[in-house]
């Protein structure tokens, strides 16, 4: 792991994931409420690959913005730092739900940084129009449901244990769970352990998502772009075709009996669509 400055006087914490460390890198940007090596079983899918993951602005081991807001705009500064960082150019990358909206917003900012992208479900929503399914106006349930999250555990054990039960997080493949939790809490001073993401940043993200106004404008993105999206009719996966079609350079692929969170449920299955494009010599007329 290595540190990188980003904006708002953020500390990223980036993240090898393993593979070979002579080829171009593929970097893995996680959703909200995750952090970098829920990628882990995805990176083993491409030993062939450096795979290199970050925390996003308060997930993980990365310090929040000192403002304490949660800006969507920050999160595609912290993927243009790491990839200033790394010092590539014509970037391959994958992106989960906030993570890919990230992803796009940063094409944005700097056009022609990535060479191909894959975004499963990124949160870009379009403006309230009649018949297109959009958030709703009012409290945020997503938001809400965060605040109420336990934050503390009596140990590592007891915390898959919890999480397994879940109905969202319980579909995660289990070495991936193990992985989301034994990288997700540290120690806690008092007894047992505690997430490293701070429930309410969690929240606060949540709330700044629909502020993002980026789908209009990624009509700019340039490059070749896969989005993709599970079958269990969850709003995200219902805007991906749409997402795919408003881009330049879209396609779109839709994983039967995968959910929202469907990279981190089946990442072999997952990973042998991202490859098929990433290697596919006509990426414009993939299907």
């Amino acid at each position: 792991m290595r540190t990188v400055q980003s904006t708002d006087g953020v500390q990223l914490a980036v993240h090898e994931l393993g593979g070979d460390t002579t080829m171009r890198p593929l970097l893995l940007c996680h959703a909200t409420g995750f952090h970098a090596r829920v990628w882990d079983a995805v990176a083993a899918e491409f030993p062939d690959r450096r795979c290199v993951a970050l925390d996003f602005r308060g997930y993980g081991d990365s310090t929040p913005p000192a403002d304490g807001r949660f800006d969507w705009k920050g999160f595609a500064d912290d993927v243009l730092a790491v990839i200033d960082e790394l010092g590539v150019s014509e970037v391959q990358a994958v992106g989960h739900s906030k993570g890919g909206a990230a992803l796009l917003v940063a094409e944005l900012a700097r056009p022609g940084t990535f060479e191909r992208l894959v975004c499963f479900e990124p949160i870009v929503f379009p403006a309230p129009t009649e018949g297109v399914p959009t958030p709703s106006t009012g409290p945020n349930p997503m938001a809400e449901a965060a605040r109420r999250r336990r934050a503390h555990f009596d140990s590592i054990e007891a915390a898959v244990e919890r999480f397994s039960s879940k109905a969202t997080l319980g579909r995660l493949r289990p070495d991936v769970l193990e992985a989301y939790v034994r990288h997700g809490l540290r120690p806690d001073p008092d007894g047992g352990v505690v997430l490293k993401a701070d429930p309410e940043h969690e929240a606060r993200t949540y709330e700044m998502g629909p502020e993002l106004g980026a789908f209009e404008r990624i009509r700019g993105v340039g490059s070749p772009v896969l989005v993709c999206a599970g079958d269990d009719g969850d709003l995200p996966g219902q805007l991906a075709p749409m997402v795919a079609e408003q881009l330049p350079r879209g396609s779109f692929h839709r994983f039967e009996g995968l959910g929202h969170f469907g990279p981190l449920e089946d990442p072999a299955r997952f990973a042998a669509v991202v490859r098929a494009f990433l290697e596919d010599p006509d990426p414009d007329d993939h299907g």
